[in-house]
């Protein structure tokens, strides 16, 4: 094969339709334009926002509430109860979460909840731990340990 053999796939370029060429060509006059008026001008036509009266799309929606925060940091969230399998004296960080598959990966930051009961003493490690998560972990025996370094 040589350089001037190559041609793109059968259907994958497109003819564009040429317009204004002659009655027998379906598509000469008017050109699709239909006849005078704003759109049948050279750079005629409206702006987006135009619905010739109407009133336009994105104000007929209801009002967005509120506003998003662009700084807010997301969290993977683990319960105390996903915990529990893990044998005792355990040392739980974000790596060790991933690679059981609790969470998918560490680019988050993890948080701890409360939801669950916890019967082995454990030393977790996570980015922020909840007032009840913190209490039945060290109710167990264990133990929290924050960390400050954000992924």
């Amino acid at each position: 094969m040589k350089l001037h053999e190559l041609r793109p796939n059968r259907g994958a370029k497109k003819a564009r339709k040429r317009v204004g060429r002659g009655i027998a060509a379906g598509q000469g006059k008017t050109a699709g334009r239909g006849t005078k008026g704003q759109g049948a001008r050279a750079g005629g036509g409206t702006r987006l926002y135009h619905q010739g009266g109407n009133l336009p799309f994105f104000r007929r929606l209801p009002f967005k509430r509120g506003f998003t925060p662009i700084n807010r940091v997301e969290y993977h969230e683990v319960n105390i109860e996903r915990l529990a399998d893990f044998p005792a004296g355990s040392e739980i960080t974000p790596e060790v979460l991933a690679e059981k598959g609790i969470i998918r990966d560490t680019d988050k930051p993890v948080v701890i909840l409360g939801r669950g009961e916890l019967k082995v003493a454990l030393t977790v490690k996570a980015h922020r731990v909840t007032k009840g998560a913190q209490a039945k972990i060290e109710a167990a025996g264990g133990s929290v340990e924050i960390l400050f370094d954000l992924p």
